[in-house]
């Protein structure tokens, strides 16, 4: 393992008028109050022996539905411009579960913050997992008329809108390899997910349109795939993963179609249909989540273990180590030159069709108060940020994650993402010295 790297003492570059900086959170992740809200899938999921690390549960989490006007204070303190939160869809289900986003959204605006809901991170609600979830058609319409509830409630002081966060990790790790909620481990047979969950966006957007939102994106993971090595076999592997975490995802919306031999896979009488739905007048911007490249290759004879997945050598790749970089404590290289590559590279393989980026999450996971390397993967990130938008890719914000430490999904607590410390035992909030760099940074931003 390769020490972290340092930040540099020199100030970051300045970032275009306007920019719009921000924090990131989800519901099931911070907001506790169990009671309040109808079961999710992440609830059986988490029941199930050994399936969340430490054994724990989100019941309470950060507590955030009790504290969050303290969390708002600190979001204001550190001088972002915008909340990247979460609604709960099966929150919104219980009785008086919207109540509880307009007191925070009214909080965040009397404080300055804009509100950016995201309106599905992961947290089914159970009942419709029960009807058969995302492998379900009627589930995107379920969505849209959700979306709908939560736009004529919010509406009026929300501006922003993110319909879904990556669909592709959810279908990727909660139905093909059963790692995340609901566990299905379907392999290539989860792809109706994929499908299902990119109608939803565009059956959403339009809900929201109607509801008279006029500023809409989605929140994708992408990352640069690199190949093993330079053998037919390791480039063509390495291909197929680069299709199916970006591509499959990217262009349907940007494109209007999937990717060679993928269309005649996904579920429906009129698939060319759905991508119209998907793909017309359904974004204003295009939202990307970015955390490590990835090095793929030919699929070996035995299962691999990788950053705490097992990825079964059925699989038509397998996904390796990449050495020759500081890591996190989930074991992700950090490597901010790809975070340029990745940006160009949208840039250059959509062109036109791409409309302005906003980096929606990028984070690590760090131990400590005094997190060096947290500011050093800060410091990092900013400026390759900033080289892909003097190389001309259009990013009109950033969004840090996370605000605080939270449940992260199957890890349960032991992995702290966040600018802010949770002691999970007292609720107590300390700013970390990340907070106090990013902080300082944007007042120079400002400056």
């Amino acid at each position: 393992m390769i020490a972290a790297m340092a930040a540099t003492t020199d100030p970051l570059p300045t970032f275009p008028p306007g920019f719009l900086w921000g924090v990131s959170t989800s519901a099931h992740q911070i907001e506790g109050d169990v009671a309040g809200r109808r079961p999710s899938v992440w609830d059986a999921f988490g029941a199930g022996p050994g399936r969340i690390r430490d054994g724990s549960t989100a019941d309470v989490a950060c507590d955030h539905v009790a504290r969050y006007r303290e969390d708002v204070g600190l979001i204001r303190d550190l001088g972002v411009d915008a909340y990247r939160f979460s609604v709960s869809w099966p929150r919104v289900l219980a009785p008086g579960g919207l109540d509880f986003y307009d007191r925070l959204v009214d909080e965040l605006c009397a404080q300055g913050v804009r509100p950016v809901p995201t309106l599905f991170h992961w947290d089914l609600p159970l009942e419709i997992e029960e009807a058969g979830g995302w492998l379900e058609r009627d589930t995107a319409a379920r969505f849209a008329a959700y979306a709908s509830t939560v736009a004529e409630r919010l509406g009026d002081r929300v501006r922003k809108w993110i319909t879904l966060n990556e669909p592709a990790e959810h279908t990727l790790l909660g139905h093909a390899l059963g790692a995340h909620a609901p566990g299905r481990k379907l392999l290539f047979d989860a792809l109706p997910v994929a499908h299902h969950q990119l109608l939803a966006h565009g059956l959403a957007a339009g809900a929201l349109r109607t509801a008279g939102a006029t500023d809409i994106g989605i929140a994708n993971s992408h990352g640069p795939t690199w190949p093993a090595s330079d053998s037919d076999a390791d480039t063509g592997a390495a291909d197929l993963y680069d299709l199916i975490l970006n591509r499959l995802f990217a262009d349907p919306l940007l494109l209007g179609r999937y990717p060679d031999g993928f269309g005649e896979l996904m579920p429906g009488d009129d698939v060319d249909a759905d991508l119209k739905v998907i793909s017309e007048s359904t974004l204003d911007w295009y939202g990307i989540n970015f955390y490590q490249p990835t090095k793929a290759g030919a699929p070996g004879p035995e299962d691999v273990e990788f950053s705490g997945l097992t990825l079964p050598a059925g699989l038509p790749f397998s996904v390796r180590e990449i050495e020759g970089y500081p890591v996190t404590d989930f074991g992700w290289p950090v490597v901010p030159d790809a975070f340029t590559e990745l940006l160009t590279s949208f840039r250059d393989r959509y062109g036109d069709r791409l409309p302005p980026l906003v980096i929606t999450e990028n984070g690590c996971a760090y131990e400590g108060l005094d997190d060096q390397s947290r500011i050093a993967y800060l410091d990092g990130h900013l400026r390759a940020l900033h080289r892909a938008i003097e190389a001309g890719v259009d990013v009109r914000g950033y969004f840090h994650w996370s605000l605080m430490d939270n449940f992260e999904w199957a890890e349960g607590y032991t992995k702290r993402f966040g600018l802010v410390h949770v002691d999970y035992a007292t609720q107590k909030r300390t700013p970390k010295a990340s907070y106090a760099w990013l902080r300082d940074a944007l007042r120079a931003q400002r400056a």
